[in-house]
Order: C-alpha cells, then structure tokens, then sequence
C-alpha cells in the first residue's frame, strides 16, 4: 500500500476585493492527498484556485482554514527542523522560466544555490561536480556553467530550473503551470524529461494545468477545480473516459484535436454524456 506523503485537508483562503466588494473566496474546503511515486495533476481554468493552493503548500501564503501535512507532521505548525527538512524535500518549479531566473546569475550559482541553503559542508568543487551531474540528467552540460538565463531558450530554461529544483534530492516535486510560457513543440520534451525524472529518481509529483491534453500525458490521479472547489477527482481512466461533472465535459470537449471529423466526434461523445 502506498505511503501518503501530503495530505491537505480543508484549505481555505479568501483575499479582500479591489472594488471592496464581497470578499473573494479564491480556495474553498479544498481537499486531497498525494501518496508517494504518484503523479497527481491539479487542473482548472485561470481563476480556479489552482495557484493559490499551490503558494499555500510552499508557504507564500497562509490559508485561513485547512491543514497540509507532509510524511506525518503539520506543516503550517511546523518547528524550524521540520520547516527546513520540507523545504529540502519539497521543490517547486514556477510556470515562467523567464522570470523565475535570476538574470544576473550564471547557470552554475543558480543551481548550486540550493545547495548553499540546504548543503552547506560541501566544498565548491564538491556543488560544482553536483551542478554538473543534474545538469547532465535534464539534457545540460557542464559547458553551460559560465553562462546567463539570456543565452538560453525558454525550454533551456526550463530545464535549469527543473536542474535547480532536483539540485538537493528532493522527494516531492510541485510543478505550477511548468510549460505553459512554452511553445507546443518544447512543451513534449519538458513532458518527455520530468516524465523520465519521476521514472529515475521516484519523484512523487503534484502537476498543476489549465490543459487537460497536457495533464494526461503525465498524471495518474485528476483533481478538477472550480471556482476555488473540487468538482472531480478520480484516476486518469475515470475523468478522460466517464467524467461525471459537466464542467469536467466541457473542459475535455475543448481540448484542440488536429483532425477536424474526431474533433466533432469527441465533441459529441461529451454533449450526449451530460
């Protein structure tokens, strides 16, 4: 049986209007697990909550309700022990690569960096020979090194930060949007390498998307949200085959197919459904 590493259960989290109107209600009594090797995909439109759950599990905001517990301890409760062992063992990686880089840093400290914070005994040549090594893993090399995020394409840039969050052997990889920013054509190979990450290394994996073509090459297990709510959950078999929501429907009826007559058929095959 499968060990769960996070649990959230409950979260909550409402910001004040601009207009100061009503209070927005951003996540709503937002629930689910993630058990350890699994590949579990978030998916909503712009405006779902998807985001704002995801800066609540790494600490960027503090829910109002709710609680996220990480391999049995709360981590909203957390000592200054367990806040650094979470921080090591729960990586993210942001939805823009061009701004997630600090510009004025080369490949080698951007991802040795973590290794500063979370690995500071090792000697130089001790995180370079590190850097190196992760680097190779995502299709880098140790010639890159010396050289600056503006050198690189955004796919390349991607994989540095993908690099910077597998620096310090991380267990749980939180990817918010990680192709997004990208041209369709790169978003494949980024799918193709954290795919083969998770394979080599046993990275459990929570993937958050507005795109459900893209969710279902990677995931196992589906959350559907709305309006800051679990509308649907269930595997990958469950949600793309039968799902039972109609916001779940329309979502699959508007992922783009290249051929027009499967296009209008899929289309169908969700409108007879509801």
């Amino acid at each position: 049986m499968s060990r769960t590493l996070l649990a959230v259960d409950g979260l909550g989290k409402t910001f004040a209007s601009r207009d100061r109107g009503e209070p927005v209600k951003a996540v709503d009594d937002v629930s689910f697990t993630l058990d350890q090797g699994e590949t579990l995909g978030l998916v909503g439109e712009s405006g779902s909550g998807k985001s704002t759950i995801t800066r609540c599990l790494v600490g960027l905001e503090r829910p109002d309700t709710g609680t996220v517990t990480y391999d049995g301890f709360d981590v909203l409760r957390a000592g200054r022990d367990e806040r650094r062992r979470f921080r090591r063992e729960v990586q993210l990686v942001f939805q823009n690569p061009y701004a997630s880089l600090n510009p004025r840093m080369t490949v080698e400290d951007l991802v040795g960096e973590q290794l500063l914070v979370h690995q500071g005994r090792r000697s130089r040549e001790g995180r370079r020979e590190r850097v190196v090594e992760v680097l190779e893993m995502v299709g880098l090399t140790g010639a890159h090194l010396p050289r600056y995020p503006a050198q690189f394409s955004g796919g390349q840039r991607q994989r540095i930060a993908i690099a910077r969050a597998l620096v310090s052997e991380p267990k749980v990889l939180i990817c918010d949007e990680p192709v997004s920013a990208l041209d369709v054509s790169v978003q494949a190979q980024v799918i193709n390498l954290l795919r083969a990450m998770r394979r080599e290394l046993g990275l459990t994996v929570l993937f958050i998307a507005h795109d459900l073509a893209v969710v279902r090459q990677l995931c196992d297990r589906l959350l559907v949200l709305k309006d800051g709510r679990v509308v649907e959950e269930g595997s990958r078999e469950q949600v793309y085959g039968a799902p039972a929501h109609e916001y779940t429907r329309a979502l699959l009826a508007a992922v783009p197919i290249p051929d027009p007559a499967a296009d209008r058929a899929r289309r169908r095959h969700y409108q007879e459904s509801r």
